[in-house]
């Protein structure tokens, strides 16, 4: 009995001072996508943590029979239990962790604080015209007069006028008014109009 006692006692002392090497990928259990940053802590080594990079990769060092507890924001936390009998010095494990679901309480947000302050908004509230409305409103006499009156002419319009403008310009080249008070023929009408004015005066008496 003494001899399967001491056997038992020096197979517990080999496990428990055996080193394994604990690697594996954390990965999502509904989509099977890799979880990254897990943080892992092994209860059965004082709490010591560590933690899996970008890629959910994680490797640390591990007794056999370890409990290890795998933890993430906004996953449920999973705990694993390595086996006590491991053959070799390393051990490898795919960790699949579920999303964690919070159903939070319906929140009802008013901005009035009172009836009366309600009431008061909904009397003075100003209801915005639609598409119609505007058109007719922009569209109407009255609107295009102040746009007249304000609104500066654009390019094509400056255009337009310009062009205009020297057309007129070239038709009338040759239809130059002439100031009357300097053309002799003018004059010489004006006196010939005044003589012949005083010959039936004349006449007359």
């Amino acid at each position: 009995m003494l001899f399967v006692v001491n056997t038992v006692f020096a197979q517990d002392k080999t496990v428990a001072n055996k080193l394994v090497q604990f690697s594996g990928i954390v990965k999502d259990a509904d989509s099977n996508m890799v979880v990254p940053y897990v943080t892992i802590t092994n209860i059965s080594n004082r709490g010591q943590k560590y933690a899996a990079n970008y890629q959910g990769f994680f490797s640390f060092v591990v007794n056999p029979g370890d409990t290890v507890i795998f933890s993430a924001v906004g996953f449920t936390s999973k705990t694993l239990v390595l086996p006590k009998n491991i053959a070799d010095n390393k051990y490898t494990a795919m960790v699949q962790i579920k999303s964690e679901i919070m159903y939070l309480k319906t929140v009802r947000v008013n901005p009035w604080a009172t009836v009366e302050e309600f009431n008061k908004d909904f009397l003075s509230l100003k209801i915005a015209d639609d598409d119609m409305a505007i058109a007719k409103k922009n569209l109407s006499r009255q609107s295009i007069n102040g746009m007249k009156l304000t609104l500066p002419r654009d390019g094509q319009e400056v255009a337009n006028s310009n062009y205009r403008y020297n057309f007129d310009r070239m038709m009338n080249v040759n239809m130059r008014q002439t100031n009357p008070l300097l053309n002799p023929f003018a004059w010489g009408r004006l006196m010939q109009e005044i003589f012949n004015g005083d010959k039936a005066r004349n006449a007359e008496q």
